[in-house]
This record gives structure tokens, C-alpha cells and sequence, in this order.
């Protein structure tokens, strides 16, 4: 009987989801009006597409930044995170070689500081803004999490952040990175470019997401491993990891999005319990 009301409860909650209408608004920019107009690149990856539940209040946001390497890709409202409940934000942002680091952490800064800003206009609560993102989007949204002095900008303080949940990010400095300064994607290195030398432990809860350490992609398992290794050893108690054995580093998005989503659940509940929202 206990199942049977809880396949029930599960099903009316995708029902009503299924129900519910959805806005998308697209190309908003993310940068204020101080933004240099003469800059036609910036202008154009700058920008935003905003996905929200309509007559809705005080939902959560989660902020997605696409992966390519920080080279290629383009934003994106992921399908497996439509029509849950939730706003998604696709973040488009400035690339490499056309530009060089912290540009794009910048800009991946100021698109979240633009959802704290402005989600309440739609109907969001700024307590429940989620980070993710896949490869080297998981690296942007990992390195502005933890680097404090990037949402610090806007007087944002990182830790106000709901949840970081990273697919497949890079720990280490980001490859791009080192290969702009001549250095090898095998030559592992840790600087004020990598989530790694950041790690602290007040930061937002953390799950760490990747593909089968076989397969991923050089060694991101075991980097995002030591992460939540050292996480641990500096007193953070809100960081798991999690592989999922069987994906390489492209083809363990999909299965991830679930986790995401389970995530983005249990700790909204969280937040709105303990801030009586």
C-alpha cells in the first residue's frame, strides 16, 4: 500500500510539472550597462536564455554552463532539466583564443551575479540559485564557487549559493589555460586557476559528478577525487562524489542529470525548511 501511494504521489508530481507552462527568454544580457559597446564579441557571447516555470514563486534556478573546452560550444537549455519545476539558465560566455584567462571565469561570475540580481523579477527565490554545468562549464561554475574574489565583485558572496553540482570539471588548472601558456595537457598544474587551490570549508554543499575514471577524459575522476579528498581534510562536510562507471566524459551527462536533479530537490526542501520559505 505505502508504494502504491508513493508511485501515486510520484506520478501526480510529473503531472502537474507536465502541466505547468514554461517562458523562455532569449539573448538577455548579463552584463550591466557598463558593458563596452564597441566590443561586438563580448556583446554577442555575453548573454543569456532564461527558462522559468510562469505564475510561479519562489522556485529554484539552476545556472548551466556548456562544456567545449572553454574553445567551442554555445549556451544551452539541457532537455533533461526542462519541465521540473525549476528555472534554467544557459550561460553563453566568452571563449579562447579569442580571449585568455580570467576573462571567462569573469563572465561566468557575472551571469551568476545577474540570476541573484534578477531571478526574483520572474518569480525565483535568489536563497535557491544552483551551479552546474558539463566538462568546461563544470570548471567555470567549480572556480567561481570556491574563488570567492569573482562574486565578491558584485558583493555576492559565493557562499550564498545554493548547491554546486559539476559534471565532469576540471580540479586542476584547466587545460585551455595551460595550453595559452605554452604547457602541455599532460602536465598537470595547481594555481589561481583551478577549483584545487581554493578549497575551503565554508563553501556551498558540493556533489561531484564524473564518468568512469577509465574512461573519462585524462585524469578528471581522480582529479575531482583529490578535490573531494581535500575538501574533507580542510573540514568541508558537504562534499560527495560520485562516478558513474559504464560513461566516458561526453556520454556521462545524460546519466547525470538525474543526480542533478535529485540534488536540486533535497536541498531546496532543505533551504526552505530551515528559511521557512
Amino acid at each position: 500500500m505505502k508504494r502504491l501511494i508513493l508511485l501515486f504521489l510520484f506520478l501526480g508530481t510529473l503531472t502537474l510539472h507536465a502541466q505547468q507552462a514554461y517562458v523562455t527568454e532569449k539573448d538577455l544580457p548579463y552584463y550591466s550597462n557598463l558593458t563596452d559597446k564597441k566590443d561586438a564579441y563580448q556583446n554577442s557571447q555575453c548573454r543569456l536564455d532564461l527558462y522559468y516555470p510562469k505564475g510561479v514563486k519562489n522556485y529554484s534556478t539552476i545556472i548551466w554552463f556548456h562544456g567545449g573546452g572553454i574553445t567551442g560550444g554555445s549556451k544551452e537549455i539541457p532537455k533533461a532539466l526542462m519541465d521540473k519545476g525549476y528555472a534554467v539558465i544557459g550561460v553563453g560566455y566568452r571563449l579562447s583564443p579569442k580571449v585568455k584567462a580570467p576573462v571567462y571565469i569573469e563572465d561566468a561570475a557575472a551571469a551568476i551575479a545577474w540570476a541573484f540580481q534578477h531571478i526574483s523579477e520572474y518569480g525565483g527565490n535568489p536563497d535557491l540559485i544552483f551551479v552546474s554545468g558539463h566538462s568546461a562549464g563544470g570548471y567555470l561554475g567549480m572556480m567561481v564557487t570556491l574563488d570567492k574574489k569573482y562574486l565578491s565583485k558584485y558583493n555576492i558572496d559565493a557562499n550564498s549559493i545554493a548547491g554546486l553540482i559539476p559534471f565532469s570539471g576540471q580540479a586542476i588548472t584547466h587545460f585551455t589555460i595551460r595550453q595559452e601558456r605554452g604547457i602541455k595537457e599532460t602536465q598537470p598544474q595547481i594555481d589561481e586557476y583551478a577549483p584545487l587551490y581554493f578549497v575551503r570549508s565554508d563553501a556551498p554543499p558540493m556533489l561531484l559528478i564524473t564518468g568512469d575514471r577509465e574512461m573519462e577524459l585524462f585524469g578528471r575522476y581522480e582529479e575531482n577525487a583529490y578535490l573531494f579528498r581535500m575538501m574533507k581534510l580542510v573540514g568541508h562536510k558537504r562534499t560527495r562524489i560520485y562516478e558513474l562507471q559504464g560513461f566516458d566524459h561526453g556520454g556521462m551527462a545524460e546519466p547525470a542529470f538525474p543526480l542533478l536533479l535529485k540534488e536540486v530537490a533535497a536541498l531546496t526542501k532543505e533551504v526552505k525548511a530551515a528559511r521557512k520559505i
